[in-house]
């Protein structure tokens, strides 16, 4: 079996997000979040007033809705896998699927259960705003709620995938900060897509770190 490199990464959410990692090896990035940030996809430029958001923002090197990163509250983990590894999948809608079942084995090792989702993408009114408000091929819910979602870059060298799994999910919040209206019928939608985490975040990783070893 292939081993992975594992290592801790520090600094700007932003910074983090717009570097590309190397492709020679397998990779595991551990990050850690130093102060809320919005991330949002590529495709949501000019969606929202930026200047309006009362918290760091960036645009992230992938699609999709925005993901709300909070110390303490979000556990984001980045998968990098290089072209050539057996975990290379050419099929972009089936490639995420090996990474959701490490995260489910992951939860079942502390007494959590979770499921990959392993059918086509389920899109929402809201999920083009929120990230969590949709559900991906390889992404894990709970209780089938959206628990952990898992964003993608591909280049030739490999593909880079960054994992968000909640451990809160502040829904009004987020709404409030994207400045979505009506407000409570939106905090009433998200909450039935998407749901926390019932664990330690260092529990967690503990054993997903374990389950590639």
């Amino acid at each position: 079996m292939e081993s992975w490199s594992i290592k801790r990464s520090q600094g700007s959410v932003a910074d983090r997000h717009l570097t590309l990692p190397t492709f020679e090896s397998r990779q595991i990035i551990i990050h850690e979040i130093d102060r809320p940030t919005m991330v949002f996809g590529t495709a949501q430029k000019n969606m929202f007033l930026e200047t309006a958001i009362e918290c760091d923002y960036v645009y992230r090197k992938s699609g999709g809705g925005a993901v709300f990163l909070e110390p303490g509250k979000v556990l984001w983990v980045d998968f990098v896998v290089p072209r050539e590894d057996p975990l290379w999948c050419n099929d972009i809608r089936r490639s995420s699927l090996w990474l959701g079942e490490l995260w489910v084995r992951a939860m079942k090792d502390i007494g959590l259960y979770g499921e990959v989702h392993n059918e086509e993408i389920r899109k929402t009114e809201l999920s083009r705003f929120v990230c969590f408000a949709g559900l991906a091929t390889g992404e894990v819910t709970v209780s089938g709620k959206k628990a952990i979602g898992i964003s993608q870059r591909r280049t030739r060298e490999g593909a880079w995938f960054q994992c968000a799994a909640l451990f809160s999910w502040p829904a009004e919040r987020i709404v409030r900060l994207l400045q979505m209206e009506p407000v409570k019928k939106i905090v009433d939608d998200l909450l039935k897509l998407a749901a926390p985490i019932e664990a330690d975040p260092d529990e967690l990783l503990l054993s997903l770190i374990k389950s590639v070893n």
